[in-house]
């Protein structure tokens, strides 16, 4: 991978000297790790499924087990990577900043992985599970049977993934602090997200729109290029990193 990456002066200044950052993670950073998309999972023995029957409260009714399979099967393929220099970067760019928010659209907890703590997960957690009838219920421990998803111990409705699926409102928490951020940051880095996704992908327009400077990385233009105020073009293994060490001194393009 080339680790050459320019930044300009002004964006390493503008980003040493902010006071509260916010960024906005999708799947790209994540892809770099090895990750694949929903769609990309669908190979193999899940080659001839909709989606929607593996990710939608209707497709669980129909066929609980079936979907339990097809969330077990991704965990297993997580356990098979990790974070990446980007991922590593953000959690260091945390420590560094009075004020910080990262809100993720993916559900890997690669971030979580790599150290960042001030975080939100607005798709929800591929590792955690939960009751599909009391969403606040995390279980972390289940019997596995063979022929249905396991049960919550406390109601005894089916365990499910404790992610969004299609059809399903993001977490009113984690979305209100994601909102909360991007209006009030000085500075928004919106990573690896195709800015298609709403309600996530109106999160930059907010910083925009409150006066903060808007930084894309992502190595093509996206819907949401026409906002930003800097662009990397390069994979976010590559341009973090190097736009952490440009902000405190280092590999800085001259204005």
């Amino acid at each position: 991978m080339d680790t050459a990456v320019a930044i300009d002066v002004r964006l390493a200044r503008a980003l040493r000297e902010a006071r509260h950052v916010a960024v906005l993670t999708g799947a790209g950073i994540s892809a770099e790790s090895g990750v694949p998309t929903f769609r990309d999972a669908l190979t193999g023995l899940w080659a001839t499924f909709d989606p929607r029957e593996l990710a939608t409260p209707a497709g669980f009714r129909r066929n609980p087990k079936l979907v339990w399979d097809w969330y077990a099967a991704r965990r297993e393929q997580l356990r098979e990577v990790a974070p990446n220099p980007g991922h590593d970067a953000l959690a260091r760019l945390e420590a560094r900043v009075p004020r910080f928010l990262l809100a993720t659209q993916n559900v890997d907890g690669l971030h979580a992985r790599a150290g960042s703590r001030r975080l939100v997960e607005l798709h929800g957690n591929i590792a955690r599970v939960r009751c599909s009838r009391e969403r606040g219920r995390i279980v972390a421990t289940w019997d596995e049977p063979a022929d249905e998803p396991p049960r919550c111990p406390s109601c005894g409705a089916f365990l499910r993934p404790d992610v969004v699926w299609f059809e399903e409102d993001l977490p009113v928490d984690a979305l209100v602090a994601a909102e909360d951020a991007a209006r009030a940051c000085d500075l928004m880095l919106v990573v690896g997200t195709s800015g298609e996704v709403y309600p996530a992908a109106a999160l930059p327009q907010y910083a925009a729109d409150a006066g903060a400077c808007v930084v894309e990385v992502n190595p093509a233009p996206t819907p949401l290029s026409r906002i930003a105020d800097h662009a990397l073009r390069a994979p976010a293994g590559v341009a973090l990193p190097a736009l952490v060490r440009a902000a405190w001194g280092e590999d800085v393009m001259p204005a």
